[in-house]
């Protein structure tokens, strides 16, 4: 007998998400309106807002200015969202924003590693703190977006898989802490899927090295270029869409007893396996060719 997982209606219930204005969180944003939510979607631009209403299908998505690497904005967002609500609680709060700061460590500057600290971190937790109040009047839900580098960390993008593990703990602290309220927190974990931020990545990447000390900036060129073009190349492979991760973000929301974790991709699967199962010195082995200098 096949069991069917009992589903929460979307219908009448409201969810915010952060970083809507392209790639992941856009594809999410459309989907969950799609569906039946209505939707408040993190933008940072009033043009970002205008390209999600073109795209918008059943007039429940409305687009909020909501940088969350502004404390003031995330005040006045949360503001607004229960103002529209009046008194109804927030069901869901999808917290999707986030830059990816590539670079060896030894040429990446403490501002740069802030930057990546407080888009991916610290903004997060100001938002979840501003949005928590109308979650626990509708015993509603978190989910937090890492990805597959919040399990294992690779060489040259260790600033964004601290970003990423702090963010593991922080879900982990936190579905434990609000459990006596009924509020759930789930994380859901894309691997490489292609979006702008990997077109982004790269020269990123490419600056933090040419800023840094000629000398320093010898030793890593050539490998860190070799792992650029590799992790473009990965990226291109992948089968893994947007849409995929969409449908993981809703069945998050609306799974009647939601998992803790939603890997998104054969390659997170494969990247949390390897960290449960091996030691260190293995996967260490394995990443080995990454860094190794190349000759000539």
């Amino acid at each position: 007998m096949i069991r069917r997982t009992r589903r929460i209606t979307p219908a009448g219930r409201t969810v915010v998400i952060t970083g809507a204005s392209s790639g992941l969180g856009k594809a999410a944003a459309l989907h969950l309106e799609r569906i039946g939510f209505q939707v408040f979607a993190g933008i940072r631009a009033p043009a970002d807002g205008a390209r999600l209403l073109a795209e918008s299908s059943a007039g429940r998505l409305h687009p909020l200015r909501l940088d969350v690497t502004e404390p003031d904005q995330i005040r006045q967002a949360a503001d607004e969202v229960a103002e529209r609500l009046d008194g109804e609680g927030l069901w869901g709060l999808v917290n999707n924003a986030g830059i990816a700061q590539p670079g060896p460590l030894e040429c990446l500057s403490a501002e740069l590693l802030q930057r990546q600290l407080t888009t991916n971190v610290i903004g997060q937790f100001q938002t979840i703190q501003a949005y928590l109040p109308l979650l626990r009047v509708a015993r509603g839900r978190i989910v937090n977006v890492t990805s597959g580098l919040g399990r294992v960390a690779l060489p040259y993008l260790g600033a964004y898989a601290a970003a990423q593990f702090a963010k593991e703990a922080l879900s982990d602290s936190l579905r434990r802490e609000l459990r006596p309220f009924g509020v759930t927190v789930s994380v859901v974990q894309p691997g490489a899927i292609r979006t702008p931020i990997w077109d982004k990545l790269a020269q990123a990447g490419a600056d933090v090295v040419d800023c840094a000390p000629e000398p320093t900036a010898t030793v890593y060129r050539e490998p860190f270029r070799a792992f650029l073009r590799h992790n473009a190349r990965q990226v291109r492979r992948s089968r893994t869409t947007p849409q995929q991760y969409a449908r993981t973000v809703a069945r998050a929301l609306t799974t009647a007893r939601p998992r803790t974790r939603y890997p998104v991709g054969p390659d997170v699967r494969i990247a949390s396996l390897a960290a449960r199962l091996l030691p260190d010195s293995l996967v260490d082995r394995h990443l080995a060719a990454i860094v190794r200098p190349r000759d000539g």
